[in-house]
């Protein structure tokens, strides 16, 4: 049993912490204090392959395997927590099922541009009255001729208000409960499709949660993601992945909260010496380092688990429950 990541895994952990130390720990608190998008950071993730990390270079992205991704998401949320969502995102919900479940024709017309880094994507299932009970929303997609009608409202959808391409679930045959769910792939700007209220939060505020609002916003019969009926499918097969880039954020932001505190302790002084000498807090930072590491263990062995085509809903729910 090997616990040592790769040569090219570790490699990826040093190029994204050396982008991140450069490139967005300098602006993180202003971004978080602002509530401001960090459009900046944004466009240099790009150049470095970070929006479409998990894509194969055959359709513009990075080819990285899952622990790689899982890496570089820690990596950046250790030093801003709102690049990272942005990242994780982008990454696991709004290009996994377009890579998963995607004819080749929307590979290269939605997936393709979201992997260099030209187009932002969101994905977008919760409502008002239905978080994670699909079967409650009340989002409705109608075909009217050769087009489907999309009428609905959605809420609390990360980059929602700053992405250009969504994946958005919503019911073409309620009779049919969950296996009425279909998925479409929406692009903005378009008549019929506003950005509601964005939110105010109290934490990762650099990230747009944001509402999203469907008045009879017509799509082609081809923006349909995957085969009518399989967006509740879709939609858990995806969260499963996604739970993984969650755990990975934690990860991150428990990793820097470590590393700070470890760094006040060695420097603050109290009675001619460095607090970190004090037993009290040497037991704090054992239990931090323990519990930091083991968030580590479980967020890889998911990501392993998806890389090697091996189950991993639980794994993915475990590192995300633990982590954060």
């Amino acid at each position: 049993m090997d616990f040592q990541v790769s040569k090219e895994q570790e490699l990826v952990r040093k190029l994204v912490r050396a982008f991140a130390e450069r490139e967005v720990k300098p602006l993180a608190a202003e971004v978080d204090a602002q509530h401001r998008f960090p459009a900046e950071t944004v466009a240099q993730l790009k150049r470095y392959g970070f929006t479409g990390m998990i894509v194969p270079k055959s359709y513009g992205g990075a080819g990285a395997d899952e622990i790689a991704y899982a890496i570089a998401v820690e990596e950046l949320s250790r030093v801003c927590a709102a690049t990272g969502v942005i990242v994780s995102a982008h990454n696991s919900l709004a290009l996994w099922p377009l890579l998963r479940f995607g004819t080749e024709e929307q590979k290269e017309r939605y997936l393709r541009p979201l992997a260099d880094g030209r187009k932002l994507g969101a994905f977008a299932l919760t409502e008002p009255n239905a978080g994670t009970d699909a079967a409650g929303q009340q989002t409705c997609a109608v075909l009217d001729g050769g087009e489907w009608v999309l009428t609905g409202t959605k809420i609390f959808i990360t980059n929602g208000g700053e992405a250009d391409t969504y994946v958005v679930f919503a019911m073409t045959d309620r009779a049919k409960g969950t296996r009425g769910i279909s998925a479409f792939v929406v692009e903005r700007p378009a008549p019929g499709f506003a950005i509601g209220k964005v939110e105010s939060k109290m934490g990762i505020r650099g990230s747009s949660t944001a509402e999203l609002v469907f008045d009879g916003l017509r799509l082609p019969k081809d923006a349909l993601l995957g085969k009518q009926g399989e967006g509740f499918k879709i939609a858990m097969t995806t969260l499963d992945g996604g739970r993984i880039g969650i755990a990975a954020q934690a990860l991150g932001i428990a990793q820097g909260a470590l590393d700070e505190s470890v760094k006040y302790t060695r420097q603050r002084e109290q009675f001619g010496k460095p607090i970190a000498k004090q037993q009290a807090l040497q037991f704090m930072m054992a239990d931090m380092e323990t519990r930091v590491q083991a968030s580590r263990h479980l967020v890889y062995h998911a990501a392993w688990c998806k890389a090697s085509g091996r189950p991993y809903g639980k794994e993915a729910a475990m590192a995300k429950l633990f982590a954060s």
